[in-house]
């Protein structure tokens, strides 16, 4: 039977449940570039309105895998994905500690849009670092180092690529089984044995709720089940930055400075948190804990850089100019929100608003304090990094109301907050 595009969008339009015949072809379809942007719009829109079914969204997901090449390893993999939040460079400490316990990780990453930062914008402002490799460079780097991050290749899910970028201006990102159906593509044609995956939670986050997030978290191990795939998820809290540096070069620095056994009790809290989750996916007995306060995973680190033409001993990017936010009275900061030093952080260089925009590698924020640490009037709080002066106005108006101080102490959130596995 021959399909089209107005048949899809009216079935689902309707509230129908698409065929997987349906499903394939208008996929497929789009990606050849016979459906147009404004019917696949139509139909983002539908399925924002009425949903996907599991078996919907597994099968549609299977399509976009289908749309391009999926990539296999000559050794055992386990991948991990966030879903992104403000200080979040645990990818950078992470790959090299799993791979320094024994299991390759091809890190296929991405850029930063808005608040949420890229971890391939961090890893550039190495000097030299390239974050484009064919995929033979990858399997030689998986050989030889045991971890690569870099951009995905062309190949991997065109599908999703077309079908993301139009989500992004049709309204039609929020919607669970898109965001599902679009990570897990992508994940699953990377061809890791294994996914972790940290599904961030709060006000610097995509999921502001732990029920919203819980909702994703499933959805993806679900996905992850059905296409046979070895899946956790843990739900992570993102109402505060993570550790203290928050763009492109201080997040760099601050992540060798967790290698070489030091850093943020958060960061390394998280980092040898999920490496545990990955090794036990991967069947693999090791104690990352130990194994990063060896040495061994900065070793890693610094291969895993030369290899990609990074110099890992060069001196990072350092900023322009430097506005220091103090504290304006004595106490205890109770609050400090990831999404207003994410927004502030974005416009002082370190995001980009649009996809084609640059980056500063010397843009970003040093949080000198964080919630529960008392604090005296006139204390630095924020140190706020650019190339570009006129941008501090900005970022100042996006911190107004990100913190307070008060007299008592807040209560404590846990790192973790759930975890969800298949």
């Amino acid at each position: 039977m021959k399909h089209t595009a107005v048949d899809v969008i009216r079935a689902k339009r309707d509230g129908e449940i698409l065929s997987d015949e349906q499903i394939d072809w208008v996929i497929a379809a789009y990606t050849r570039g016979e459906v147009a942007d404004e019917q696949m719009s139509a139909l983002a829109m539908a399925v924002f309105l009425n949903g996907l079914t599991s078996a919907e969204t597994a099968r549609w997901t299977q399509a976009m895998i289908d749309s391009g090449e999926r990539l296999s390893w000559p050794v055992s993999t386990v991948d991990k994905h966030s879903t992104g939040g403000v200080g979040d460079k645990i990818t950078l400490p992470l790959a090299p500690l799993v791979a320094a316990c024994g299991v390759a990780v091809p890190q296929l990453s991405g850029r930063g849009l808005g608040h949420t930062g890229g971890t391939l914008d961090k890893l550039e402002s190495i000097p030299g670092w390239r974050a484009s490799l064919s995929s033979a460079e990858i399997r030689d780097q998986l050989l030889s180092v045991g971890a690569v991050i870099c951009a995905p290749t062309e190949g991997l899910a065109p599908a999703d690529r077309k079908l993301y970028a139009l989500r992004d201006v049709t309204a039609t990102v929020e919607c669970v089984p898109l965001i599902a159906s679009s990570i897990m593509s992508k994940k699953i044609a990377e061809g890791a044995g294994a996914l972790v995956l940290d599904v961030k939670v709060g006000s610097g986050a995509f999921m502001k709720s732990l029920p919203a997030a819980r909702e994703l978290a499933s959805a993806l191990v679900e996905l992850g089940v059905a296409h046979g795939q070895k899946v956790a998820a843990l739900l992570t809290d993102m109402s505060v930055p993570l550790g203290r540096a928050v763009g492109n070069a201080v997040e760099v620095a601050e992540a060798v400075d967790v290698l070489q056994g030091g850093g943020p009790a958060d960061v390394v809290s998280l980092t040898v948190a999920l490496a545990a989750e990955m090794l036990s996916l991967a069947g693999v007995s090791a104690d990352p804990a130990a194994v990063l306060a060896s040495g061994e995973a900065f070793e890693t680190w610094c291969r895993m850089i030369t290899a990609q033409d990074g110099d890992p001993s060069a001196a990072l990017p350092s900023p322009k100019h430097v506005h220091v936010v103090e504290a304006p009275r004595g106490g205890v900061l109770s609050r400090l929100d990831a999404l207003g030093v994410g927004v502030a952080a974005w416009r002082l260089g370190a995001g980009r608003a649009r996809k084609e925009d640059p980056v500063q590698a010397a843009a970003g924020i040093l949080c000198h304090a964080k919630p529960g640490e008392r604090v005296t009037a006139g204390q630095p709080l924020l140190e706020l990094h650019t190339d570009t002066p006129d941008a501090v106005e900005g970022a100042l108006a996006a911190l107004t109301d990100a913190y307070e101080i008060t007299e008592e102490a807040p209560a404590k959130t846990p790192l973790i907050l759930d975890t969800i596995r298949g």
